[in-house]
């Protein structure tokens, strides 16, 4: 009688297993791995799996870079030009060109894709908006780049001004939508005063905006009166509270100088040093984590920073040698920001800390770019506005100015709630 039960006992077991794995295995999108990522699905992958009907029989034009990529690592520019339902005749490249191999600000011109044979048009050459001629052979745009999270990120604009360019000309314009790195809910920092607008900050949002590319396109449409036939292909499980380290993507740098995650973390922040004559870690393994210039004391900097006791947070007393940029081949000494809890660090506050930080330790070395004819340097562009630069100046407190941008970023807030999507 044991015998018969146990031998029932091991049947049940055996079934409830084989049970299990064949409700595990129904439960996966096919070639997708384990984990967060098979319940999360790019622009890219619903638009060819399941909206491709919304390019077909068209003339495709395509505006991506490196990280225009499936979550198998597949190019987007490799699946449209290989599928026989898509007809793709055109590229365009934002700053650093389609392929990724332009520098910071260094113009590309003109040329012909050597995988593809496809003509491809810079967004970041003598045009930053695509002219008529450039769009003769499309019917619709595809925008297809990973963002970063940052105001003065450029491909955001690039994708302004093609959605302009677009509706001028009469033609529609997709695009394919990715998370937001640095999560969904997070929005920090001033919103940028139009008089201070460029291609590092066109229109007033805050430094970290929390919005997905595809929410900001629509944004950008109605906000700031573009008017373009625009369509979004939206991601299919991705959650505002999802940093990007928290889905299975990989991450692939989106320009040189953004090469991991942590650099996105911290970029909303460390950027601003690129306004001021330190190096940002440009030329480093550590771009936008390692600061510092000739003048420093890494450790009394370090120390400094630490006493502050910002949130999420270590400074590591580091010394380094530019390979390109500020300080190229000069040993030049300051710290590497070590995040140490993502959630409640705060990149914009640290990144104002680090400055003041450096104005009042080294009064007689530390410098803002110099400003340009109409009084305007480039760490107000970054920061977009003139009234923080001259509060540093002053001695005012970090927290004096969170305190001064806290309405207009509580009416930006109104207003984004009303496009987003996630």
């Amino acid at each position: 009688m044991k015998k018969t039960i146990g031998m029932l006992l091991t049947v049940i077991l055996v079934l409830s297993s084989l049970s299990a794995v064949f409700a595990d295995k129904g439960g996966h999108h096919p070639g997708k791995g384990k984990g967060k990522q098979e319940e999360l699905e790019l622009g890219v992958d619903v638009l060819l799996g399941e909206q491709k009907d919304l390019i077909e029989g068209k003339r495709v034009g395509l505006i991506t870079n490196p990280t225009g990529v499936d979550q198998e690592l597949n190019s987007i520019v490799d699946l449209l030009h290989h599928d026989p339902d898509i007809n793709l005749t055109t590229l365009y490249g934002p700053e650093h060109g389609v392929r990724g191999d332009a520098q910071a600000g260094e113009y590309v011109e003109f040329y012909v894709d050597e995988t593809t044979g496809l003509p491809v048009y810079s967004l970041y050459g003598q045009t930053r908006k695509p002219t008529p001629e450039m769009l003769e052979n499309v019917d619709v745009l595809i925008f297809d780049i990973q963002d970063v999270g940052t105001r003065f990120y450029t491909y955001i604009y690039t994708m302004a001004y093609a959605m302009e360019a677009a509706k001028e000309n009469g033609k529609e314009f997709i695009v394919l939508d990715r998370p937001n790195p640095l999560g969904g809910h997070k929005v920090e920092g001033p919103v940028l005063e139009t008089e201070y607008a460029s291609f590092i900050g066109n229109y007033p949002i805050p430094l970290r905006h929390g919005m997905t590319v595809g929410e900001l396109a629509k944004l950008f449409n109605e906000e700031f009166d573009i008017g373009a036939d625009l369509t979004v292909v939206e991601m299919d499980g991705w959650k505002r509270d999802m940093y990007y380290d928290d889905t299975e993507l990989t991450f692939v740098l989106p320009s040189p100088n953004m090469p991991t995650f942590d650099t996105a973390l911290a970029y909303p922040g460390a950027a601003l040093i690129e306004g001021t004559n330190l190096s940002e870690g440009r030329g480093t393994t550590k771009p936008f984590e390692m600061i510092g210039a000739p003048f420093v004391n890494s450790t009394e900097f370090a120390a400094a920073l630490n006493n502050l006791e910002l949130p999420g947070v270590r400074f590591r007393a580091a010394s380094f040698t530019p390979s390109i940029s500020k300080h190229a081949g000069t040993l030049s000494h300051g710290v590497q920001i070590h995040i140490t809890n993502k959630k409640s660090f705060k990149p914009v506050e640290t990144g104002l800390h680090i400055v003041k930080t450096l104005h009042d330790m080294y009064p007689e070395d530390f410098e803002f770019r110099a400003e340009s004819s109409d009084g305007i340097s480039f760490f107000d562009n970054l920061i977009g506005n003139g009234w923080i630069r001259e509060a540093i100046e002053n001695g005012d407190s970090v927290k004096s100015m969170e305190k001064e941008w806290k309405k207009e970023l509580k009416e930006f807030n109104k207003i984004r709630k009303e496009y987003l999507i996630y």
